[in-house]
């Protein structure tokens, strides 16, 4: 099944020993938008592991779809295996043999770069950890309040960092799509990661920034913790489609049920 695919699905919601007694309920959905006429986001949802990710070709060169589903499928291959930093690293190696086959396949095209955005949400045993390279994000909601887990790696976030821009200026930038990070864009891929304890009621989003680049954090939030989930996914989609939509958006919400179980080890 694709990555596309899944998206069309029903909520899932499944248990895997590893993780530490929590239930997941997931949903995602993607959309082209309103303005291109291919879809070069994909999406994972491997809740029966604790694994989700987003991925987004990148805007303005070529094959971005298949970048983008190079990654989810690399990812699709990853084992659950029998530690948190066990887990961690073969989501980072998938992500590394995808930069690899992609610069491969830019190298036998004598094309461009064949690049995607990507953002990964693991969970093993009551933790969480956040993988990402570019500026696809992800967001946390937890009692009422949400908090931005990654970091963009684009030039204005360098120059919001350097002090030469204001972060309230940086969402209308000429440069703010230009990516500094990404799978498939350059010959060693640096990967970004967070990692902290799951609380009971913790909600996740993983995003392309066709959504960000229209919607600030607070009202992103705001939707993101709607009820039921696919109230909080089809709000965050339409949302963006209401806006006119530029680019493909893409939205994953992951809640956290439980524990049921209290063997909360396994920090990553």
């Amino acid at each position: 099944m694709t990555a596309r695919a899944q998206a069309v699905l029903a909520p899932t919601r499944r248990v895997a020993t590893h993780l530490g007694g929590y239930k997941f309920l997931s949903m995602g959905r993607t959309d082209k938008g309103c303005v291109r006429t291919l879809n070069e986001d994909a999406l994972l949802e491997r809740a029966e592991i604790g694994l989700w990710a987003v991925a987004d070709g990148m805007g303005g060169h070529d094959c971005g779809e298949v970048a983008s589903a190079r990654v989810v499928e690399a990812l699709s291959e990853v084992d659950s295996v029998g530690s948190a930093y066990a887990f961690r690293h073969g989501v980072c190696s998938a992500l590394q043999e995808a930069n690899s086959a992609l610069l491969e396949q830019a190298a036998e095209r004598m094309s461009g770069p064949i690049g995607a955005t990507v953002v990964a949400l693991l969970m093993y045993q009551g933790h969480y950890a956040c993988v990402w390279a570019g500026d696809s994000r992800a967001y946390l909601c937890r009692n009422k309040e949400v908090r931005r887990l990654t970091r963009d790696h684009t030039v204005v976030q360098a120059l919001v960092d350097s002090g030469a821009l204001k972060q309230d200026n940086a969402r209308g930038h000429r440069q703010a799509n230009v990516i500094t990070r990404a799978v498939g864009a350059h010959a060693q891929l640096e990967l970004d990661s967070i990692h902290g304890r799951i609380q009971p009621g913790d909600r996740f989003l993983l995003c392309s920034d066709g959504l960000t680049a229209i919607m600030g954090d607070a009202e992103i939030g705001e939707l993101m913790m709607r009820s039921p989930l696919q109230s909080a996914v089809d709000a965050l989609i339409s949302r963006a489609l209401s806006r006119g939509a530029p680019d493909n958006v893409t939205a994953v919400v992951v809640t956290a049920e439980g524990p049921t179980a209290q063997d909360l080890t396994g920090d990553y």
